[in-house]
């Protein structure tokens, strides 16, 4: 299909053409298929309509054909191109065949330049600010005029700048974070030698060298490492959530070269794939031309090391393919976006409809008119006259709240180190219903602790591991000279073996068993070449991709059985007794997801025994170990604890069975079609009749408080999904450990589907089930997405818990995208990796967790914790206040602005629809300010329950789910309210008024400020002591702003009894029902935290 053009390519072409209407020749490039059509226009008429027709043609057909905007390869005005393959040379980035972008990170929401605008159009694209810009503009034309200009610029104006400095502090925030990462120096290899560089300034073929625990700065192709074993390991947590090191290979052109200046002096590139969001592939290639011959060597994902992650072995070398915009952890990080908080646009809906109101009213006032004289005039005089139907305090007094509400959260001293970084939506920690949450990291330590081992007959515990230690204590004793267990065994002995024996044969199978890398160090009182050669277990450090491993070995450890030493080919434990027991490494084979075990082959190099040993899950383990009564029992007993089991077998291998399976082993993995079906029907060949040695269990220690504060939202009515890239059966076990499934509910495992009929008879299985959680790997996820959105969806949301596996950063924003869509509620994702910074983003509410794993989702995210657990009280308290508070307080601001209103209506209606004011001036400034400001604002302290009652019954927080203290239903209630108490103030002063009109004002004036103090005093729950401060202050302020008044107000009036008594009734009458009916209901139709807090 051809490519169609992009806007910017459309526009270049207009301005082409307009040029060239005067010109007796011209051009009009062909997009479609890079022609020129030539010919002669006589009239410029003729040019205007080929413009007018062929450009909207174009566009159009552009978008109903659905097909992406490509630039013009004659332009090339656009920076952004489809992304292609490229070739990279080592060490020349001049050698480039396209453009690259720069490798700067950039998580601001505007620039420079767009600053402004943007935040003006944010502000203005809402129907509550434009109306008051409108209305402010409206009193520069003299015949709408109805007041002084300060009156309407100097509170729009203060809201304005409000926003703008808020928005700009946290814009400099993010540019102070950005500029710190991409000022990172680097080391660069160069003709000149080595040479310091920053991140941003690192470009595609650079030759970059990465220290231990230094953060990779671009994608790179992995070339050289100073590591005796030729290998590196590499920290993802910040890309992939998973805290398994991966191991990573050099090219071994690269690897052999002398020193890495070396890699300056040959002539080779690399030969990528476009970039591309994928963090688990890679397609490429390594071509050295000045050697004869040329040396070719493909790439994979384990010769790549990608941005975000973090060395951790040794120092490396590598060459730059991929850099900004284009890096994978970029790719799979979705743009910040504002949020603006669903409070906040129900207020915006409300204001519609008080704007509707403003419209009748004027309208109806004109049309008691007839319509007489200029109608049109007067109509826009009464808009301008009700405008105070629409309060503009009320966004000063909201964006105020979310202050104070965040300077609450940041001190309170039960959530120590909580961070509000994003002061526009508090409101919706109030509204959560669904809880996204990664695990590791957040509900979890990253600390595994080795738990139990199990025999068959017998199990060990923490408080038993001293007989194991007895056991292998005395088999070495016995033995000092001899392998033990192992002198005068054949595969087909069957005689019963000593207890000491089978523990020993469990431990040594997990001592050898894995991939994990004994590292030494310099501990300072001993350099590392020393300690290496002594095996100083001061300096010793385990390296592993997976922490399980680590802990088996630190257990094996524990025991007596120490790990000393590995390479490529070897490994060496030492006995208790001191004695070094060496062992080749004939193969190896890693653990894959859908293997779902490992193993290893070894030779014993004192008595030449070869042994297969295997460890891996139960579900395919129990295919592959010898029958036996206990296996399965034993695994769920230990599956119900929490912990992950592993099975561990082991097979005796004669030279001729193991040179026969070799020789097999080896063909398959020359074969080039079908390679990895062929090597593992060979594998499979010895995975059969395994003797079975033992169970382990290993338990990834919860955060603190996990369970309650899991079990504190469940009963708060928050569903919570668990979307995490680790394993299945690690979620599985964490989900389980951490209560987040009941043990009372059911697991449903949704099996791998890889098309849609699997997908649709796996959803029919999972519909018929009822009352059970959900567990999904990532790929069976995004198939039923693929062709079955709804449905999964639907049955998902019905589930009481999720759990989502091997989730890449994409789909766990996908999967809180389709939640706001198909529910229509409020998300929170937490997350506490640079892996769930999209997810953050994406949900309506993001919370990030400082934890092991950095700084990353913390920083991205809307509020920070250090603690999972603080997650309770941040929603059950705060996000419960906050969403109460401004409920209340929009909707008192509200009601302050009608009544005044109500109070102007019926002013114009007395006096034969009039459009003058009933107050000018100060007046109308003050009723919303220094008269009213203070006590009304004081409903942000107000409470209904103590936090300590909120914690305890989050049932409380269920309520709040329907949205019940701002709906339709209340702000009618308040419209009535304010309907009546204006009307009963303004009539009243009407009737009681004597002799002058300026008794009228103050009459009605002085009883609607002690009306409004007296319902802010009805409307509190629970009084604060700067709730009376604000109170007498307000009404102080009045009393002595009075003398000041004369202009509007008698000051010699207000002082006879005459007028205390008028405005005392008048007063009476409006707020003595309210009272009334407050009481009733209290006593007759109680709230639900009522009987908590009697």
């Amino acid at each position: 299909m051809s490519p169609r053009p992009c806007p910017r390519c459309v526009t270049t072409h207009l301005l082409l053409l307009a040029i060239r209407v005067a010109r007796p020749g011209w051009i009009i490039p062909c997009v479609r298929k890079r022609q020129s059509i030539h010919g002669e226009v006589q009239s410029r008429a003729v040019v205007q309509s080929l413009l007018l027709i062929w450009i909207p043609l174009q566009l159009r057909a552009a978008s109903l054909t659905g097909v992406s905007f490509r630039c013009c390869e004659c332009l090339r005005c656009c920076g952004r191109r489809d992304p292609r393959p490229r070739t990279v040379w080592l060490g020349h980035p001049e050698k480039r065949d396209q453009r690259y972008p720069r490798n700067v990170i950039n998580n601001q929401k505007y620039n420079f330049f767009t600053f402004l605008p943007g935040v003006l159009f944010n502000q203005f694209k809402y129907f509550f600010n434009l109306y008051f810009l409108l209305l402010a503009c409206s009193q520069f034309v003299v015949e709408m005029r109805l007041g002084a200009l300060y009156t309407y610029w100097v509170p729009l104006g203060f809201v304005l700048a409000v926003t703008v400095i808020r928005e700009a502090a946290e814009e400099l925030r993010c540019y102070t974070r950005d500029k710190e990462v991409n000022s990172q120096i680097y080391s660069k290899l160069t003709a000149r030698g080595t040479v310091k560089v920053k991140s941003s300034n690192i470009q595609v073929g650079d030759l970059i060298i990465v220290e231990k625990n230094q953060r990779v700065p671009a994608d790179m192709i992995f070339l050289r490492t100073s590591e005796k074993n030729g290998s590196c390991f590499l920290r993802t947590d910040q890309l992939d959530g998973e805290t398994d090191w991966k191991l990573r290979l050099p090219v071994t052109c690269t690897q052999r070269l002398p020193t890495a200046s070396d890699l300056l002096q040959i002539r080779s590139y690399v030969y990528a794939e476009e970039p591309n969001i994928d963090i688990h592939n890679f397609v490429g290639t390594f071509t050295r031309e000045d050697s004869d011959p040329p040396v070719n060597e493909s790439l994979s994902i384990e010769n790549t090391l990608w941005a975000s992650t973090v060395i951790a072995s040794g120092t490396v070398v590598g060459v730059v393919l991929y850099t900004g915009r284009e890096l994978r952890s970029v790719m799979n990080t979705s743009n910040p976006r504002s949020k603006i908080g669903l409070f906040d646009l129900e207020v915006n809906c409300l204001t519609k409809i008080l704007f509707g109101a403003l419209v009748v009213v004027s309208l109806v006032m004109v049309a008691l008119q007839h319509f007489a004289g200029r109608w049109y005039l007067q109509i826009i005089r009464f808009l301008l006259l009700f405008s105070n139907i629409i309060p503009i305090s009320l966004r000063v007094n909201l964006d105020m709240g979310k202050i104070v509400y965040s300077w609450v959260i940041r001190r309170d001293s039960k959530i120590p180190g909580t961070v509000v970084r994003s002061s526009t939506i508090p409101e919706q920690l109030g509204r959560i219903s669904y809880l996204l949450t990664d695990k590791t990291g957040t509900l979890t330590q990253n600390e595994m602790v080795f738990k139990r081992l199990h025999l068959g007959t017998v199990a060990y515990g923490l408080d038993s591991m001293d007989e194991v230690q007895s056991h292998i204590f005395s088999i070495y004793t016995q033995q000092p000279q001899e392998p033990p267990a192992t002198k005068g065994l054949s595969v087909a002995t069957k005689v019963r073996r000593t207890m000491s024996s089978r523990v020993h044969e469990a431990v040594r199978a997990i001592a050898l068993c894995h991939n994990v890398t004994p590292v030494y160090e310099s501990n300072g009182v001993t350099d590392q070449a020393e300690a290496e050669r002594h095996y100083e277990d001061s300096c010793r450090v385990y390296q592993a991709s997976s922490p399980d491993e680590v802990a088996l070995v630190q257990w094996t450890e524990s025991v007596g059985l120490t790990l000393v030493g590995r390479d490529q080919s070897s490994v060496q434990l030492r006995s208790p007794g001191g004695h070094i027991l060496n062992f080749t490494i004939l193969q190896i084979f890693p653990f894959t997801y859908e293997s779902k075990r490992m193993g290893i082959i070894v030779r014993d190099e004192s008595s030449g025994e070869i042994t297969f040993y295997m460890k891996g899950a139960d579900v395919v383990m129990a295919g592959i170990v010898q029958y036996n009564d206990w296996l399965e029992e034993e695994c769920g007993n230990m599956a119900r604890e929490g912990l992950r089991v592993l099975v561990v077998a082991k097979k005796s291998l004669t030279e001729e069975q193991y040179q026969d399976f070799e020789a097999r082993y080896v063909q398959a993995k020359l074969s080039v079609h079908d390679r990895s079906l062929k090597v593992a029907t060979v594998i499979e060949s010895l995975e059969m009749e395994m003797e079975l040695l033992c169970l382990t269990g290993v338990e990834d220690q919860l955060q603190t408080d996990v369970r309650p504060t899991l079990e504190t939202l469940r009963n708060a009515g928050i569903k919570v999904w668990m979307l995490t890239g680790d394993k299945l059966e690690t979620a599985t076990c964490t989900a389980k450990n951490a209560h987040l499934v009941t043990r009372t509910q059911d697991i449903h495992i949704f099996r791998l589907v890889t098309n849609r009929g699997e997908a649709h008879l796996e959803l029919n299985a999972f519909r018929r089930k009822h009352d059970c959680a959900l567990v999904i790997s990532g790929d069976s996820l995004e198939v039923c997405l693929k062709y079955y959105e709804c449905e999964f969806m639907e049955l998902a949301c019905q589930c009481p818990a999720v759990v989502c596996c091997r989730c890449a950063p994409t789909q766990k924003a996908q999967i809180v995208r389709l939640l706001q869509e198909r529910t229509g509620r409020l998300t929170c994702a937490v997350g506490d990796g640079g892996n769930d910074v999209s997810m953050i983003q994406e949900a309506d509410c993001g919370v990030g967790v400082e934890g092991k794993e950095g700084k990353q989702a913390s920083l991205a995210a809307d509020f920070s914790i250090t603690q999972f657990k603080h997650l309770g009280r941040l929603l059950m308290v705060h996000g419960r206040n906050s969403y109460k508070r401004s409920a209340a307080l929009s909707q008192f601001v509200i009601h302050r602005s009608l009544c005044i209103s109500t109070m102007q209506a019926v002013f114009s209606s007395v006096f034969y629809f009039a459009s003058v004011p009933l107050y000018q001036g100060f007046l109308i400034i003050g009723y919303s300010t220094i008269y009213t400001m203070f006590p009304v604002f004081s409903l942000v302290l107000d409470k209904d329950v103590k936090s300590e009652v909120a914690m305890l019954y989050p049932e409380l927080y269920k309520d709040l789910l329907k949205g019940r203290p701002l709906s339709y239903k209340t702000f009618l209630i308040w419209v009535l309210i304010s309907i009546y108490q204006g009307s009963i103030i303004m009539y009243g002063a009407l009737l009681l008024f004597e002799s002058e009109f300026v008794h009228i004002v103050a009459i009605s004036f002085t009883s609607l400020i002690l009306t409004e103090l007296l319902m802010v005093a009805l409307t509190i729950q629970t009084w604060h002591w700067l709730m009376i401060v604000a109170e007498l202050l307000s009404l102080s302020c009045y009393i002595a702003s009075l003398v000041f008044l004369h202009e509007f107000i008698d000051v010699y009036f207000i002082a006879t009894l005459s007028f205390l008594w008028k405005v005392t009734v008048i007063t009476l009458v409006s707020c003595l029902p309210l009272y009334v009916l407050k009481y009733l209901r209290r006593r007759f139709s109680p709230p639900s935290y009522s009987k908590l807090t009697s």
